[in-house]
C-alpha cells in the first residue's frame, strides 16, 4: 500500500512539474518573440531597399523572400498549434509579388503581431495536446511554439550574410 501511494505522489509531483514548466516557458514566451520581432525589424531596416533582391546564388531565396518565409511559418505554426486562422494562405506572404522594403517589413512584422496576438491563447494543459504540422509532423502545441521560434531565429540569421554581401554590418545580438 505504501508503495502504491508513493508512485501515486511521485506521479503526481512529476505531471505538476511539467505543469510548471509549460507555464513558465509559455509565460516567458511573449517576451521572446518581442524581442525576435524588434530584433528582425533591424535587420529588416539594415538592408537597403536594393538589397531586398539580393540572392547569393541563383538557387537561394532573396534577402525579402527569406523574410517573407519567415512570415509565411509565423502563420503556419501558431494557426496548427491555436487552430486560430492566419489572414494568409501557405506560402502566400514568400509569393507575394510586392517584395518592396515597405511590404516586406509590414507583412514580417504583421506575422510576429499574429504570434504576440494569439501565443497565450491556450491553457497550460492543452500545450500537451498531439498536432500534425504540415500534414506529417506529430508533436504537442508546445512543440510547434518551440519549433516557430527556432525557425524564425534560424532564418534571420541566414539574412546575416546578405546583409554583409550588401556592405551592411548586421544589428548586434539580442541575446535578453
Amino acid at each position: 500500500m505504501k508503495s502504491k501511494l508513493l508512485f501515486a505522489m511521485l506521479g503526481l509531483c512529476m505531471l505538476t512539474g511539467e505543469l510548471v514548466s509549460a507555464q513558465t516557458s509559455m509565460t516567458e514566451a511573449p517576451k521572446d518573440w518581442q524581442r525576435a520581432k524588434e530584433y528582425t525589424k533591424e535587420y529588416l531596416d539594415a538592408m537597403p531597399e536594393s538589397g531586398y533582391n539580393l540572392k547569393p546564388t541563383p538557387e537561394m531565396r532573396s534577402f525579402a523572400e527569406q523574410m517573407l518565409h519567415i512570415a509565411d511559418a509565423n502563420y503556419a505554426f501558431i494557426s496548427t498549434a491555436t487552430g486560430v486562422k492566419g489572414p494568409l494562405g501557405p506560402g502566400e506572404a514568400e509569393k507575394s509579388t510586392d517584395k518592396s522594403k515597405a511590404n516586406v517589413t509590414k507583412m514580417v512584422l504583421d506575422s510576429y503581431d499574429f504570434v504576440l496576438k494569439n501565443i497565450g491563447t491556450l491553457k497550460p494543459e492543452q500545450l500537451k495536446d498531439m498536432i500534425k504540422m504540415f500534414g506529417r509532423f506529430d508533436m504537442t502545441k508546445e512543440a510547434a511554439f518551440e519549433k516557430a521560434f527556432e525557425h524564425q531565429t534560424h532564418h534571420r540569421g541566414q539574412t546575416t550574410v546578405y546583409l554583409r554581401l550588401s556592405g551592411v554590418k548586421p544589428p548586434q545580438e539580442k541575446l535578453f
